[in-house]
Formats: C-alpha cells, structure tokens, sequence
C-alpha cells in the first residue's frame, strides 16, 4: 500500500523533529514492512502554475499537436533574476515571430508563454503545471526553449508522472479552478517536499490497509496521540434510504445505504483530495467515484456507488443462481458461480459483492442522484469469488482480510458529507441499515502471562496500556486462586484477536520484539550422528564419487504420472496422500517414490541440451496405509493429553527413506580417448551394489517384472530374504509417454528396508595366491546369470572367492534357445596355497550344481 507521510501525519500529535526515518523504523519494529521509502522527485528551477488563455491545434502532423500560448504570472522582464538567458533568448524569439518590438512590450503585463504540447486532456482557462527553461525535472530532465514543430516552445506543460506525483501519464496534470493563481510557485502548491512509503502489512491485518490503522499503528509504537478520522457523529437513522432484503446472512453480515440526490455532475474532485489519492497509486476518475475511493483509503472501508436512477426496484443480497452473468465495470461479462455473493434488484444481478460493480448501474458523467453502500462481507466468500473471477480489486483486497463492521454507516456518512461539500449534492433524510454483525468474545488470560511468555518482567501495567491501545476494553481481576486476570474484548477491527497469545503478541509486539534477550538454551553433550545418519551420508559420497549428480525434486506428483508408469488402478503406489494446499494445482499427492521427481528433473534437463546425466536423490516417500486412523484435532487451548498424541503418531502414515538413481545417454563419455559406453540396464543394477556396498551388505538382483521397468530388464534387489527395490531399463512406452531418451535405466531401493550393520567385521585378507579358472554354461535362454552365478557360488564351497560372469554368447553353435553364460571363478584359501587339483575339484562341484539346477552343460 502507498500511503503520503503527510496524510499519515495529520492524523497524529508529532513533534517537528519526528522525522520519515523515524517512522519507518516504527513501522519495523512493530511488524509492518516497509518495501519502500520514495520522496517526490526533486524539482529545481522555474516551476510554476499557469493557465492556458489560447491554444492552436497543429493539423498538419501525424499526430495530434498543440501551440498553446499559458500565463505564467507577472514576471518584469528587465529584472534579470526572474529571466535567466535562456528565457529572454525565447522571449525575443517569440517577439519576432508575432512582429512585437522589445518597446511595444509592457514589462509590468503578464507573461505568456509559447508551449508545444501533445496532451489534449485540457481547454482554454484551465490551471496547468509549467516548467520553464532551466528548470529541472525528476530523472535529471532538463528543460530548455526549443524550436519544435514550427514553433519556439518556452517551457512543458507538465502531467503527474513527470513531475512524480504517480504514474498517470494519460495527460497533463489539470488543477481545479481557484487552486492557485498563475505566477505561483508550483512546488508548494504541489508540496512535493512529501514523501510516499510503500507498506506491506501481514495478511491478518487487514485494518493496517487504510490510512485509519496505520496512524493507530504509530500512535501506539511512538506512544503519541491519535486523531481518529472515524469518530464523527452518525446521526440516527430517519427511515430506509432504499429497501434492502438480505437473504444471505451469511455471506453479508450488514448493509448500509445512505442516498445523496441533487450532485453536480460536473463538480470537480478537490485538489487536496486528487493529490493523495494521485500518491496512493490510484488515477482521478469523477467526484463521486474518487470520494468513495478516498473514503476506503481513510478509514479501510470500501464503498460501493450507485446510480440510483438504474435500480429497478428493491435490492437483494444473495448468491448468485446457476446460469446467471454480469457485466463488471472493467467491460468483461462475467459467468457468476453459485458461490458468489451479489447484489440484484428487479433486472437481476448489478453488482458482484465486495469485488466489483456491475457495468449498468455505473456512476456516469451526467449521474446526479447517488446511493452510497458500505457492507461487511464474508472474508471467505469474497476471496473466492475474487481468485475464481481473477479480480483483485482494492475492495476485494480489504473485504478478504476482514473489515470493521462498526464502520459502515460512519463511511457513508463520511462520503455523503464529502459530496455534500464539494458536490453541491443533498442528503436525503433516512439511511437503510440492515443485518447484525455479533460481537467479539472476551479473552481473559493471567496478566503476566506476556512476562513469561517472553522471558521479560516487563514494568507494571505494561499489559493493560498496551491493550488498551490497540482498542481493547480491558477489565482487571483475579481467579480463584488469587491469580491476576486480565479481561479483553478486542475492538471491532481485530477480528485476529481469539486466543490468549494472540494478546501476548500484541504485548509484545509493541513493547518492541528486540527487548526480548537472545539467550541460546544450553546444548546438552552430543553423541553424534545415528547409525542411520552416517549409513545416508555415506550412500550419497559413495555415489557421488561413482559420477552421480545429487538433486533435488520437487516433492509432490500429479496423480496423471502414474498413468505414464502404466500402472494399474489396484497398485499401491497410486495411493498418495492428497495435501489440501498444493503449490501446484496439478501436483496435489505426496510421493510414494522417487521416480516421478527424478524422471521429471531428467525431462528439465534434456530441454536444456543435457542429454549424458546420472542422478541421484535420496529422500522421503509417504507410504499411506489402509486401516490408519484419521489424525484427531486436538487444538490448540491446551496440550494435548498422552491418548491423543499417541493416536496422532498412530495416524502418521509410513515414510521410509529411499534412494534412487536415473541414468540416460553415455555412462562413459566419448571423446579423443575413445568412444564412450551407453548406460544399461546393469549400470543401473551396480548403483544398486554400490549402495549396498556403502550400507555394509551383500546385495543380489533377480529376474523380475514390474513397471515402469522393461520386463526383460528388469532386476529384483534382494537384501536377505526381503525385496528392497528394484533396478533396470525403463519399458518403452514410458520412455515414449515421459518424453525421455531411448534407454533410460533407473534404480529404485529402500534405504530403511536395508538392515543396519552393529559392528561391521574387519575384513579378513588372505596373504596366500589364489587360483584362476574360467568356466562356460550353455543353459536355456530364460535361466537368470544371476542365478546361476548363486548356484556356482554355492555349489564351489568355501574356497569360493568370487563369481563373475565376463560374456554371454547365443548362436548355431549352442542350439536355439540356449545361450552360453562364462564365468570367471577365483578361488583361495584362508590358511595355504591352494593346489590347481583342490581348485578343480570346486569347479566341478559347481558345474554339477548348476546342471543339477538349471540342466547346464559344459560348453566344449
């Protein structure tokens, strides 16, 4: 919000020394941040008021132009601190060009000057800015006499952005008649000594968005008077200004009209009141619309104007019906929601309440008859409507955040005697005030309780004076145990104000937040990371140091992900826990794996150009299972009892943590060393042991299906006896679904799943050779090499060191659907050197084993 000092100022009892500065760090201290601090550009030189006696309009340009001659004020033109050279050098121009000699001049005649102006928002007779040569406007703008468009220009007329007064720039800034006199200095009558701050209070604050609760804001941070814009006499109500039917109580608790007939159309807005709202961001329309525009910055109320002659009988407050539109006063026709809160009449729907007017009821040029409306909406119903329109109105802005409903016969008054004064308008006897708004509830607490909330004895009374400045009726007593008590009713414009702390913060708040000390607890003696802190670390250096790049997802997915997974409707993994605030629309579940996250940073990748990537991520999923409570809600009065908190932690779904990994392009890149290696299926298995390795266990992948993975690559991770992942080649179509490149591979595994080591032993090395022999199987195509990788293991016994398959060959020489699997076997002995007859001995151990299994033979 914009807000003048000045404005703000004449509502407090400031002594001269309180300075811009010290009111923004007022506005610091008691929570309102304060996004900017802008004074008025700097003006120097002549800058003055003069009005336009003759204007010739330039036909033969494109564009339309002015010659406009403008009385600056009585300047002598021998006096040469009043005309600089510039000025006279124009003057004398100007002289010839009209055929005057220097002695037909009366030095003691007003002085007109000659400007060239594109602006045609201003006739003859009207009060205009000038800047004359030599002076200097904000954004170090230089003005100087000049020769343009056939003519000699002795000066700008100027609008209200460049002199920085706003950001209108549709045209020249025109002054009411009687404003001020030609000669004088603008800068003045202007007060461009101002200064603008531009504030962001907190949403629940909705009161501090208004010049009314800002002052208040300050009075109580600089402990200072204040002078309450709102507290005029209201006058008792003499009948109905208009019948009014309120058959939404809900959506609007009360509704006030107040009628103003006989208005002069044509009345212009007062200059004082033009200025203010010019600093406040907003662009003058007509009397009667900035009158309400500047009654809502005063007092934080927005009013609603009428044109009483386009109301068809009696108005009525409602919802709107299926079906229905509305034409808003931006021009756009509106289909309504069942949801929002309008006002109709006998023609149907004129005005969406609390966000915009409607089109047909507008206040126009010629509307001298006006109804003034100020009503307290719900918070609730008003943000919707606005989010579901996309109309962030300044009303809609303030009705959302909580209005005062005490206000809403004091700011029609207010508007109605503004247009009484400036419009020539009549007051009509009556003012319809319906519907009952009910009043806040009291909230006692212990009178120290701000004491120990904040660790601060502050002095005697603090408590009660500071409530009571915020507008509390504060009562003092004592409970039955002899404890001081302090009773508040909060004023009408807190609706924030429910709960002890709430008043704790207030207290606090204003005592200035920084008079609380900064004392750390003391740290009790650490024992350092757990055995699963250190197991996570040392999985992310493992993988890292294996050429993975670790990021991080975002951690929610679109229920339409798993469709690209081609998951079935039954799979466990659609079943995410769905977050009521996402912040994204689509993404409303919480993860049950890492792939989505993963796979999605792949996808920002590749439209970037990186094509060669091996990520990893390791982090939560939220595994929601059937049959868990629903989480009760205990509140926040009181702590809540050991049966509630146990069925909270009962509630609280499973969320193992997982690590994944994602590989696309080349594992090993090409370059002037060779051709690089695409990443497979088994890069994707290794990160696997690799993780397992880190984590202190033996890991084994087994054939399996299960998407989104391949079929006919696709690995089991296998710890023990427990499935902990899986790992291998993505299946095509979500490959093709995803828009990832060809091959993709992806490990999934559940680091939780994964059983911790207590004491890992040392690694026993036999100082003794060991024993080389290579074998190969020619088994069916189906039979898995891990497989029978684990039968020769098993088979060889214990001089078995390690299986490892280095080729798989399939041709005419081992028959259709067979395949031959080679193994390389190494094998040693803890205590001797193992003979090559002991060596093979194992072997054919082994090689029996398998063709027992599988029906393996040996290839010859």
């Amino acid at each position: 919000m914009r807000v003048p000092v000045s404005w703000l100022k004449e509502h407090l009892e400031l002594s001269d020394d309180v300075t811009t500065d010290a009111l923004v760090d007022a506005f610091v201290r008691i929570g309102i941040e304060v996004e900017d601090v802008e004074p008025l550009g700097e003006v120097t030189g002549p800058l003055v008021i003069g009005r336009v006696v003759e204007i010739e309009e330039l036909t033969e340009f494109k564009k339309p132009i002015r010659y406009c001659r403008v009385e600056v004020g009585d300047v002598d033109l021998d006096d040469p601190d009043d005309l600089d050279d510039a000025d006279a050098d124009a003057d004398d121009t100007a002289a010839q060009e009209s055929g005057e000699d220097d002695e037909d001049v009366d030095p003691s005649r007003p002085r007109t000057n000659g400007i060239v102006c594109g602006a045609s928002n201003f006739a003859e007779g009207d009060l205009v800015v000038v800047a004359l040569p030599g002076a200097v406007l904000p954004g170090d703008f230089t003005i100087a006499a000049r020769k343009t468009y056939g003519r000699v220009s002795e000066g700008m007329i100027c609008s209200a952005k460049e002199l920085g007064l706003g950001e209108d720039h549709s045209g020249i800034l025109v002054l009411p008649s009687g404003t001020a006199s030609p000669g004088d200095d603008a800068r003045d009558v202007l007060d461009l000594a101002d200064t603008i701050l531009e504030l962001a209070p907190t949403p629940d604050r909705g009161y501090a968005l208004s010049i009314r609760g800002l002052s208040r804001e300050l009075a109580c941070a600089l402990d200072v008077p204040l002078g309450d814009p709102a507290k005029i006499e209201v006058p008792e109500a003499e009948g109905e200004a208009w019948p009014v039917h309120l058959e939404d109580p809900e959506g609007c608790r009360r509704f006030v009209l107040r009628r103003v007939t006989g208005l002069d159309a044509g009345a212009p807005t007062p200059w004082w009141m033009r200025r203010r709202l010019l600093l406040s961001g907003m662009r003058s329309i007509s009397l009667a619309v900035d009158v309400t525009n500047y009654v809502m910055l005063e007092l934080g109320h927005p009013l609603h104007a009428f044109d009483t002659g386009t109301i068809k009988g009696d108005l009525v407050v409602r919802r709107a019906k299926q079906g229905e539109k509305l034409t808003t006063l931006d021009d756009v026709e509106r289909a309504l929601d069942v949801d929002d809160v309008v006002i109709a009449d006998d023609s149907g729907v004129i005005s969406l309440a609390g966000t915009m007017g409607g089109a047909g009821t507008e206040i126009g040029s010629d509307s001298t008859d006006v109804l003034l409306e100020a009503a307290h909406w719900d918070p609730a119903s008003i943000s919707r409507t606005a989010r579901r329109h996309k109309l962030f109105s300044e009303a809609a802005k303030r009705f959302e955040r909580f209005t005062d409903p005490q206000l809403c016969a004091v700011a029609v008054e207010r508007a109605a005697r503004l247009l009484r004064q400036y419009g020539d308008g009549t007051i009509r006897p009556g003012r319809t005030d319906v519907g009952e708004v009910p009043a806040a509830q009291a909230i006692t607490m212990p009178i120290n309780l701000p004491d120990r909330i904040a660790g601060v004895r502050y002095e005697r009374g603090v408590t009660v004076s500071r409530l009571t400045q915020i507008g509390c009726k504060v009562a003092v007593g004592s409970g039955d145990d002899g404890t001081a008590l302090v009773t508040a009713v909060p004023p009408s414009w807190r609706s924030d104000l429910v709960q002890p702390a709430d008043l704790v913060e207030e207290v606090l708040r204003l005592e200035g937040y920084d008079s609380i000390p900064s004392t750390l607890p003391p740290a009790p003696a650490g024992r350092g990371l757990t055995e699963t802190q250190r197991r996570r670390r040392t999985v992310s250096r493992a993988l890292a140091e294996d050429g993975y790049i670790e990021v991080l997802p975002f951690p929610f997915v679109a229920p339409s992900v798993w469709d690209a997974f081609g998951l079935p409707a039954d799979d466990a993994r659609r079943r995410g826990l769905t977050v009521r605030n996402p912040l994204e629309a689509d993404k409303f579940q919480l993860a049950t794996s890492l792939l989505p996250g993963l796979l999605e940073t792949v996808q920002r990748n590749i439209s970037r150009g990186f094509r060669d990537l091996a990520l990893f991520h390791i982090g939560q999923v939220v595994l929601p299972a059937e049959g868990k409570a629903v989480a009760p809600d205990p509140g926040v009065g009181a702590r809540p009892s050991d049966d509630e908190i146990a069925e909270l932690e009962q509630s609280v779904p499973d969320q193992p943590q997982h690590v994944a990994v994602v590989l696309t392009g080349q594992r090993q890149r090409s370059g002037w060393w060779g051709s690089g290696d695409a990443a497979t299926w088994a890069d994707a298995v290794q990160a696997a042991r690799t993780v397992a390795e880190a984590g202190g266990v033996e890991l084994r992948a087994e054939a399996a299906d299960l998407l989104p993975w391949h079929p006919g690559r696709c690995a089991r991770l296998v710890v023990g006896d427990a499935t902990v992942g899986h790992a291998g080649e993505l299946h095509p179509k979500v490959v093709e679904a995803l828009g990832l490149p060809k091959r993709t591979v992806a490990m999934e595994l559940d680091l939780d799943a994964v059983p911790l080591r207590d004491a890992r032993p040392a690694p026993s090395i036999s100082p003794f050779p060991p024993v080389l022999l290579d074998v190969a199987l020619v088994t069916d195509d189906g039979v898995a090499s891990a497989e029978l990788a684990d039968t020769l293991r098993t088979g060889a016994g214990d001089l078995i060191e390690d299986v490892a398959l280095f080729d798989i060959y399939t041709g005419e020489q081992v028959g259709e659907g067979k395949r031959s699997l080679a193994y390389k076997l190494r094998f040693r002995a803890p205590d001797r050197t193992l003979t090559v007859e002991e060596a093979t001995q194992a072997r054919d151990a082994a090689v029996a084993a398998a063709a027992e299994r599988f029906g393996a033979v040996l290839r010859g």
